[in-house]
């Protein structure tokens, strides 16, 4: 009997570890180039990490990069500089709860804070009365429709659209599969705070890469880079939080896909049909069906969740073809 005991001592007091506490991984080079580049400005008394990079001379374009969950701005470190050779400024923030923004808890985070974050930024950065084009991906694609919402509704501190670029988010609720993880821990009261303590690299490592293709897996390092990001300051602990965007997408269907189908600003896909996420061909088909003006570019087939990531030369390819055609 007495050696049953140790055996579950064994098992529970590294458990019990786990779940108190586990230090935060130290920032690769790449993470630290990336961090020490930024600035931070305050929303709501919260830290709100930027990058602000000034580019081309003799344009007075202004880009705005939203990235998707559960990542970060360095998402688009892989065209950053070809977008600093295109646009005067190129612009990309941590959304509040993701990368080097804080993230507090408890916090209700939702779709419509973050588009406030985005608007106070640009106030911050004097753009308010600048037209601004918009490259969202995932769940940065659901935060750029509440902003074309605003915009089109005229909302006091709205942005000012020039154009809107969507890549692979879930903005039909019809066609959008999140991941088993994901629905466990957006649903479940119980389950979701040991859940949240309990995740670990290999979990994380083998959740994402799901989602990107075959040919086109991160390295180890970008791995890594992704997980720090998201352990920083804890951040592994508010995903429960963050995720009831899905729910939110459900609730506030008429509202952002009514923006999306009845705006005049020039409007472009681009999709990595290799998605399990939004797989092909049914959300795409849904997207022509109901965004008729907008223009569409479909990846090699081998393209999947993050074609910033995983084709960044198709990726900028496509999204400059749309930018000089209007």
């Amino acid at each position: 009997m007495r050696e049953w005991w140790i055996h579950v001592g064994l098992i529970c007091i590294p458990l019990v570890a786990v779940y108190l506490h586990i230090p935060p991984p130290q920032l690769s080079p790449a993470l630290q180039k990336w961090h020490s580049a930024g600035e931070e400005f305050h929303f709501r008394g919260r830290k709100i990490f930027y990058r602000d990079s000034y580019g081309a001379l003799g344009s007075s374009d202004v880009v705005i990069l939203l990235h998707g969950f559960p990542t970060s701005s360095h998402d688009w470190s892989k065209i950053w500089d070809p977008l600093t050779q295109r646009f005067h400024r190129v612009i990309a923030l941590d959304f509040l709860g993701f990368g080097f923004s804080d993230k507090p808890r408890p916090h209700r985070y939702s779709i419509f804070e973050q588009a406030s974050v985005v608007e106070a930024l640009v106030a911050h950065l004097g753009l308010s009365s600048q037209r601004v084009n918009v490259v969202s991906h995932d769940y940065g694609d659901t935060v750029a429709l509440e902003l074309l919402y605003r915009s089109d509704q005229n909302r006091t501190g709205h942005l000012t659209f020039n154009s809107l670029c969507l890549s692979n988010g879930g903005l039909f609720p019809e066609t959008h599969h999140p991941r088993l993880l994901q629905m466990l821990l957006k649903d479940s009261s119980f389950l979701a705070p040991l859940l949240t303590r309990l995740t670990n690299y290999v979990i994380f490592q083998k959740g994402l890469g799901e989602v990107f293709g075959p040919y086109t897996q991160p390295t180890d390092a970008e791995f890594w880079d992704m997980w720090t990001s998201l352990r920083y300051n804890d951040g592994n602990l508010v995903l429960d939080s963050i995720l009831q965007y899905i729910n939110q997408r459900f609730k506030h269907r008429d509202r952002w896909v009514g923006a999306l189908t009845s705006t005049f600003v020039p409007l472009h896909m681009i999709y990595g049909p290799l998605d399990p996420v939004n797989p092909h061909p049914q959300f795409i088909r849904l997207y022509q069906q109901l965004v008729q003006r907008s223009t569409i570019t479909v990846l090699d087939e081998h393209i999947s969740h993050y074609p910033q990531l995983e084709d960044p030369t198709g990726f900028l390819n496509a999204y400059f073809n749309f930018i000089h055609s209007f």
